[in-house]
């Protein structure tokens, strides 16, 4: 994931799970450690599409529903696939010996909001070189194909600044379903739209 959509991330962070709309630019580049012109240009880019208003001090979150999309557009989910294999096994038993890491999509929205609004058969996580190592040993139960043409577990590359947070985050969920060919990943996104209300 580019460094400029982990500053989306976190404006989307402040405004829909802290309900703070009123951001500085140099909180952001001092939490994330990214450089104060690179947040600037987010914060130009958003000003333009009137996403945002700009002030001396700060700025203020207009328009969540058009900074998710904004992101939504510029995001490359498959550029960032680490790991792929295919795991005959029932969705729920694979999500079950997984280890403790970062679930995005499918998983995540199951996670987060207890239910899903379709059937799904792919799971979605980030994690790094040894996340990978461990999710290997913990599948190493079922028949597992690495190299095959329908793969069912994708580990995505997990970003400098995902630790800093609890749990996955609202927008990351809804950009990385956006993101998805799935038929039913519009279904997690009308469900999503509606949970958040944007």
């Amino acid at each position: 994931m580019k460094r400029t959509e982990e500053i989306y991330r976190e404006i989307l962070f402040e405004a829909i799970e802290k309900k703070e709309k009123t951001l500085t630019q140099s909180e952001i580049s001092k939490k994330l450690n990214i450089s104060l012109s690179i947040v600037n240009s987010v914060i130009r880019k958003l000003g333009a599409i009137g996403a945002i208003k700009i002030h001396q001090r700060n700025f203020l979150v207009l328009d969540i529903k058009k900074t998710m999309y904004l992101w939504a557009s510029l995001r490359g989910l498959s550029k960032d696939i680490i790991f792929k294999a295919r795991i005959d096994a029932p969705v729920r038993e694979i999500e079950r010996v997984l280890p403790n890491i970062f679930h995005t999509a499918y998983s995540a929205y199951k996670f987060r909001f207890g239910d899903v609004p379709a059937d799904y058969s792919e799971i979605y996580v980030y994690g790094d070189g040894e996340d990978i190592e461990l999710i290997k040993k913990r599948i190493s139960n079922f028949k597992v194909s690495e190299d095959s043409k329908n793969p069912n577990l994708f580990v995505l590359k997990k970003d400098r600044s995902m630790e800093l947070y609890k749990e996955i985050p609202l927008a990351q969920i809804f950009v990385d379903l956006w993101n998805l060919k799935e038929w039913y990943a519009k279904e997690f996104i009308n469900a999503m739209e509606e949970k958040l209300r944007i």
